[in-house]
């Protein structure tokens, strides 16, 4: 795929979430500012008894709030902004609060209840014809199932999307669909693809002046230049081209897991004591956003740093095994793996499970029921 810049590689992206009122910022404004703009439109709307213009207004302080952390706040708007599209009778605006639901529970580790509202509101996108909210919460499924780690279910979803976002011109969607087939590539050990698909993805979002795109991908590529070939520097200074970007915006998840990638990159270089440093002041970040991924995946450097630095062997296999039991619970199987390779790695394996067995895994099924159906149903054909 390198070298294949469609059309959405020239066009400038936008942020569909941001509309009616709000419909002029930037897919780079600073969320403090769309949070402050929203909340202002949003009482306009209130007091002058339109629903809809509430609906949209609301859709973007969830969204303001969901991406600085501010968790609760973000779980009102979101119920508020499907509240006024209901009472409006707009299933567009619905299913755009939905979707907002949907990745806000995806981020709190929610995962059925992801599956859940990101189906309904696909079917509510399409019902109120809709494209871009549909593909959306088609993309929410897609994310969904990949972090989890279930490639086989949703790797031809991502391939259709990057082939739906590229038809469409779709700056945005490209690049994040171009970034989440190269995870599955560098967490398969695919490491030459992952770069190109990463590398394709910094390139398009610079093109169309994304820059939370742009940073995320350069995280991957710092990922990848790091693992493969072991060139530290690089990826350090990749990273802080990113965080540059993430505290423009005050991107606060995507600037914690930089932090958390920071720490990765300390740690396969062999300086543990930077290390650890980067993963408690990730872990710490997330904590307080209330996003329990990030937090297990910065909580698993954290025990690994701190066994490099000396750390009892017991100590450590008691909280690998009490981290694997988390993410078990979450559902999320690569990050599960990942827990079994460091006892591995460290000495300590096998470990034990909450029951007292000897670690193996439980079933083999990874997705829950509602979001196997909802990606079985998934049907890319109704963007066009």
């Amino acid at each position: 795929m390198a070298g294949q810049v469609c059309e959405a590689g020239r066009a400038k992206a936008s942020a569909p979430e941001y509309q009616g009122a709000l419909g002029s910022l930037s897919v780079n404004s600073s969320l403090p500012e769309v949070l402050a703009r929203g909340v202002e439109e949003l009482r306009a709307a209130e007091q002058a008894g339109d629903q809809r213009e509430a609906a949209r207004c609301g859709l973007a302080v969830a969204e303001a709030c969901r991406r600085l952390g501010r968790i609760e706040e973000a779980d009102r708007a979101w119920k508020a902004s499907f509240r006024a599209a209901r009472s409006a009778g707009h299933e567009g605006a619905m299913a755009w609060a939905l979707w907002s639901g949907g990745t806000l529970a995806r981020q709190r580790g929610a995962l059925r209840l992801a599956y859940r509202l990101l189906r309904l509101a696909a079917e509510a996108g399409e019902r109120g014809e809709d494209v871009v909210v549909r593909g959306y919460s088609l993309a929410g499924l897609a994310e969904t199932g990949r972090i989890q780690g279930d490639y086989a279910a949703v790797g031809r979803l991502h391939e259709q999307l990057l082939a739906e976002a590229r038809r469409r011109g779709e700056a945005r969607h490209t690049v994040w669909a171009l970034e989440g087939i190269a995870q599955m590539h560098r967490n398969t050990g695919s490491y030459d693809k992952a770069l190109i698909l990463f590398e394709e993805a910094a390139e398009t979002a610079s093109r169309a002046e994304d820059r939370r795109g742009w940073a995320w991908a350069l995280r991957g590529i710092a990922d990848v230049v790091s693992v493969r070939d072991g060139d530290v520097e690089r990826a350090l200074s990749l990273l802080s081209q990113a965080e540059e970007a993430c505290r423009e915006m005050r991107l606060s998840s995507a600037l914690a897991y930089n932090h958390k990638m920071r720490g990765n990159v300390l740690y396969r270089a062999g300086r543990y004591e930077q290390a650890r440093e980067l993963y408690a002041r990730a872990l710490e970040e997330f904590r307080e956003m209330e996003e329990p991924r990030g937090t297990a995946l910065s909580r698993l450097g954290l025990v690994k740093a701190r066994a490099r630095l000396g750390r009892d062997a017991a100590n450590t296999a008691a909280e690998l095994a009490d981290l694997r039991s988390t993410l078990d619970r979450i559902g999320l199987r690569h990050a599960r793996d990942m827990v079994d390779k460091a006892a591995a790695e460290l000495g300590v394996a096998p470990l034990p499970d909450h029951a007292g067995g000897d670690g193996a895994r439980p079933a083999d099924a990874v997705l829950p029921a509602v979001g196997a159906e909802a990606l079985r149903t998934a049907d890319v054909e109704a963007l066009r």
